[in-house]
């Protein structure tokens, strides 16, 4: 297995554990994050995000698969079952990941899954109903990206 292939399988591994300083190792300094709730974060806000995601999870089990790796580019497959907290609904999540890598660590991280799905389950009937729609991925961008800035500080006057 290749370096590229043991920094993800660590980096779930250590996801799957609920351990968000294992699964920053894995990351690059300068690192990228992005998927359809959080997007564009940098290397501050990803290191926030983890650790907010995984101080927060409730019923939470992870699998992850296909890890393939192609020069300094990688993909994984990964599902997460976990209690949405805003609502107290299960959900599974069905996510493929994009890695780039630079000095042996991750340094842009791009996971995809398909929103409408995972909004009618988190969500319930209002997700059903308006899950599709450009106003509920807003909301809860907006809410996500409030949580994290919480979580690290943003307008607190919090450095972390």
């Amino acid at each position: 297995m290749s370096t590229q292939a043991n920094t993800i399988e660590k980096f779930y591994t250590a996801f799957a554990e609920q351990n968000a300083e294992e699964m920053l190792d894995c990351y690059h300094p300068d690192v990228s994050f992005s998927d359809p709730v959080f997007v564009d974060l940098d290397a501050r806000e990803v290191a926030g995000m983890w650790r907010m995601l995984c101080a927060r999870a409730q019923e939470f089990s992870l699998e992850f698969s296909n890890i393939q790796v192609d020069g300094d580019r990688g993909f994984a497959h990964w599902e997460a079952r976990y209690l949405f907290s805003a609502t107290g609904r299960k959900v599974h999540n069905i996510i493929d990941a994009q890695f780039r890598f630079a000095d042996g660590k991750i340094i842009e991280h791009r996971d995809s899954f398909d929103f409408y799905r995972w909004a009618r389950q988190a969500l319930g009937p209002v997700g059903t109903m308006l899950g599709w729609t450009p106003l509920i991925r807003a909301k809860v961008r907006a809410q996500a990206r409030a949580g994290l800035d919480a979580a690290i500080g943003v307008g607190a006057g919090i450095a972390n």
